[in-house]
């Protein structure tokens, strides 16, 4: 016997064989029965109370038909296994109401219906849940930055440019950057929602049906927004999951960059931030450390995160536009890996940032170093002194120069110096009593002098801290709404089809 002929008779000769099954149907079993289980009955639910409604059923069938589904959605589904009579568990289910129900009734409940529109159907239903999850732990993180650029409104420290110290800023003018940049994420989480919630069913394989359906009904029974029209584009598109893919992606990538100032922030060099103790772990063998764990490892569920999201647009680049459940089945636990170790990342650094300890005096004193209070001295040359931009830009850029050779920071300047390095530029001495000189050195004058909107001013900060106060509170009460809605919808389906069983 060849080589050829002994695999086969090892693996099957005919599908699935043994490797399809243990490489493919099992694994995609598994990820139907723990992420699809409770959307298909969903589906099932609405399908047949509409094909009822329609005439196309008769009442005493769709009973028996609800009570099998009720039944069975009642399983517990996590102890099925995968069975090789059944390609995946729609088939299994099918089985299972077969024994209850007869092949004919089985049958009917899948009239004008395909796997192609309900599998669609289960995928948005399920990513729909996620990605409002995903919104609400999003919506939280915005709340507690908030909550914490309140304390800190006159908190002092160094903004960095090419990883430098530039200019003197405040901590709440730096976190609610990260909260503007997060309310954006917000906005693209909600696009995608809003895309994802929209029902296929009535496309069926990808033109619809001769049956006389309503796909409004449906579509209101599972609690969708809308419908995808075209019926090739329900079955075909695939941009709502490249849309939350991406949305993912840019909210885990903007998340990881403020995440990396963190860990720079809490560690011993620049004492800026102490992670309560419930998120460090001390070294097994030097007691003295303090490893923000917590920390590193949402920078690395982060990255993580944006792997698995680019493994979906990835899957389907260059996918044919037609029918892609079949990829969807291996596609899908990307995408939802990817939003569970969003969720993860979003959680860790809410409680980090609620409970961390800032060191102000640290870094107010960063603030006084490196001269990054120097734009401000140019600033007063112009506007006190009459003296040209660039002109006065040179003499900071020269005074910068000479402090540094000198083992001086700026506050330790002198008027003579001043006159020093002014006559060497402009041919003449330009005067600073000490006075002036103390004030451009403070990096709280400098701070409150910068009150153009969006400036770090306290005055300013506290302006756009408001008002994103009152956006975040709107944006709540909409996630709630929109939560309460898909439950209403849930319960109402649930109870419609519990009065038809009893009344039917």
């Amino acid at each position: 016997m060849g080589i050829r002929e002994e695999w086969l008779k090892a693996d099957g000769s005919s599908f699935p064989g043994k490797t399809y099954v243990e490489c493919l149907l099992k694994p995609v079993f598994n990820d139907q029965r723990d992420y699809l289980f409770h959307a298909m009955f969903q589906v099932h639910r609405a399908h047949v109370l509409m094909l009822c409604d329609k005439g196309i059923l008769s009442a005493a069938d769709a009973k028996k038909i609800l009570q099998a589904v009720e039944e069975l959605s009642r399983c517990n589904h996590k102890e099925l296994q995968y069975d090789p009579r059944y390609e995946d568990l729609f088939f299994m289910m099918e089985a299972r109401m077969t024994e209850k129900i007869g092949t004919e009734l089985a049958g009917n409940m899948h009239i004008a219906r395909s796997r192609n529109d309900m599998g669609v159907a289960m995928y948005r239903i399920v990513l729909r849940e996620r990605l409002l999850e995903l919104i609400g732990k999003v919506l939280t993180l915005r709340e507690v930055l908030l909550e914490v650029c309140e304390e800190h409104l006159e908190t002092v420290m160094p903004a960095y440019t090419h990883t430098q110290p530039a200019q003197p800023t405040t901590l709440s003018h730096y976190l609610l950057a990260i909260h503007d940049v997060t309310e954006r994420d917000t906005r693209r989480l909600w696009s995608a929602y809003h895309n994802v919630n929209r029902s296929p069913l009535g496309a069926a394989a990808i033109t619809t049906t001769g049956f006389d359906i309503c796909r409004d009904m449906v579509k209101e029974s599972l609690g969708f927004a809308g419908t995808v029209e075209n019926s090739y584009d329900a079955i075909a598109g695939a941009d709502y999951l490249l849309e939350t893919a991406a949305a993912t992606i840019v909210l885990m990538t903007n998340m990881g960059r403020w995440i990396q100032d963190f860990l720079l922030f809490c560690t011993r060099e620049f004492d800026a931030f102490r992670i309560a103790d419930p998120y460090v772990q001390i070294s097994s063998i030097m007691p003295q450390k303090r490893n923000p764990v917590s920390v590193e490892h949402s920078r690395s569920l982060a990255s993580s995160a944006v792997a698995d999201a680019q493994a979906v647009c990835t899957m389907i680049h260059n996918t044919p536009f037609g029918d892609i459940v079949d990829t969807e089945d291996d596609l899908q636990p990307h995408l939802y890996r990817a939003m569970d170790k969003s969720m993860r990342v979003l959680d860790l650094m809410s409680a980090v940032i609620r409970t961390m300890e800032v060191n102000r005096e640290r870094l107010l004193q960063k603030a006084r170093e490196g001269y990054i209070t120097i734009t401000e001295l140019a600033d007063a040359m112009v506007r006190e002194k009459g003296i040209p931009f660039r002109t006065a830009h040179h003499i900071a850029s020269q005074l910068a120069q000479k402090a540094y050779r000198e083992g001086k920071e700026l506050y330790d300047l002198s008027p003579e110096m001043i006159e020093l390095v002014t006559k060497d530029v402009l041919g003449t001495k330009i005067a600073l009593t000490h006075e002036e000189l103390s004030r451009v050195s403070d990096p709280l004058y400098f701070i409150e002098v910068r009150k153009c909107p969006g400036g770090p001013s306290p005055a300013e900060t506290k302006r756009m801290l408001e008002e994103r106060k009152t956006r975040t509170s709107q944006d709540r009460r909409g996630w709630q709404e929109q939560h309460d809605a898909l439950e209403e919808a849930e319960r109402k389906l649930c109870r419609r089809v519990q009065e038809f069983i009893r009344g039917a």
